[in-house]
């Protein structure tokens, strides 16, 4: 399979175009394989650009963080290195560099040519070392979230809770792009909860969007302190339905949108035909927590080794795991074993999807 390196070279004679200019993290981790190029957690865009020619590949960045990157991040790759000063518009300095060049770009930079969405499709199908790296990370963010679904007690705080899976995935040098708690009353009340001081009773909904190098793993899972009540026995065997008719539906070649209207479909066979308008339901993933949500009017068909995170959700439960669409079956990469699983056939095949921990 193609690097990432060949792929953006095939780019760049398909466009007959003389560059591509990268500034997004997510963009600068798939190129270097891995490496990173950020300081604030919290932006898209990096600290040190790349530009890539038919024969050069740049590196664009301040003197402040020239010596970590090279160090670090890109020795042994080949790129030439251009420092400002820490002072100085490195905006310019990319302009100077491309001038008179006919150069695309993944984010909208003056008179670049806008190919973002294009250049991001590029590393949609994984090679056999980024779902070596992925499989590791899919792991490592389930086990810490169902390590916290059996560890937290009545009493804590969303915050406390969020805290505590915080730290079981950052000693691992995981970045939490995202984690979501919410407790009791609010697992129905809203389905994108971030935390808050409320205590924990008796239910925990518990999720993390969780980064490495650049590939983003993402799961769900809930825990009932006490006996199911019944609205939450009923509605997470119908919730099991629409999970299964979604994930089984992304195979090679698949029509996005058609993958989601088949779960509109099983939404409506459960009855819950309404539901899916109250959260979106996710869509492709990899180097971003969705590279775009699915939407009736997405664009796009599913790839060989290209991953998806799925999310539908009905009244006081949500189902979310990392998948990879392989050429014989799909990997549930988030699967760890460890946890409660419902056993429910689909389409003449067993499957083992995760259930709510009662404690």
């Amino acid at each position: 399979m193609a690097t990432a390196i060949e792929r953006v070279l095939s780019f760049i004679k398909e466009k007959e175009i003389d560059g591509v200019f990268f500034r997004k993290r997510s963009n600068f981790s798939w190129i270097t394989e891995g490496k990173v190029n950020h300081i604030v957690n919290t932006t898209e865009n990096g600290v040190a650009d790349l530009l890539i020619t038919a024969d050069k590949k740049y590196c664009i960045t301040s003197k402040m963080e020239s010596a970590r990157i090279h160090d670090e991040e890109l020795a042994g790759l080949g790129y030439e290195f251009i420092t400002p000063e820490w002072y100085e518009d490195q905006d310019a300095v990319v302009r100077e560099l491309c001038s008179g060049k006919k150069v695309a770009s993944d984010v909208p930079f003056g008179d670049f040519l806008d190919f973002g969405a294009q250049l991001t499709s590029l590393r949609y199908s994984l090679n056999e070392d980024e779902i070596s790296r992925y499989r590791w990370l899919s792991l490592k963010a389930a086990k810490a979230v169902e390590a916290t679904c059996r560890e937290i007690e009545p009493g804590w705080t969303e915050y406390e809770i969020a805290a505590h899976l915080g730290s079981m995935v950052v000693k691992d040098g995981i970045t939490p792009q995202v984690i979501l708690v919410s407790t009791d009353e609010r697992v129905f009340k809203y389905r994108h909860p971030i935390p808050t001081d409320k205590k924990l009773k008796n239910y925990a909904m518990i999720v993390i969007c969780a980064e490495k190098s650049g590939l983003v793993a993402n799961v769900t899972r809930f825990v009932h302190f006490g006996e199911l009540p019944r609205e939450l026995r009923e509605n997470k065997q119908k919730l099991v339905q629409i999970d299964l008719a979604m994930n089984t539906a992304t195979r090679p070649g698949a029509v996005i949108k058609d993958i989601l209207q088949y779960g509109f479909d099983t939404y409506r066979k459960v009855g819950h035909g309404d539901d899916w308008r109250l959260l979106h339901q996710g869509g492709p993933t990899g180097y971003a927590s969705r590279e775009f949500l699915a939407t009736p009017e997405a664009e796009g068909t599913v790839q060989v080794n290209q991953a998806f995170a799925w999310n539908p959700a009905i009244k006081g439960i949500k189902s979310e795991d990392t998948i990879l669409v392989r050429e014989h079956e799909n990997e549930f990469l988030t699967f760890t074993s460890e946890w409660v699983y419902i056993e429910v056939e689909h389409a003449g095949k067993k499957y083992l999807r995760p259930d709510i921990l009662v404690r």
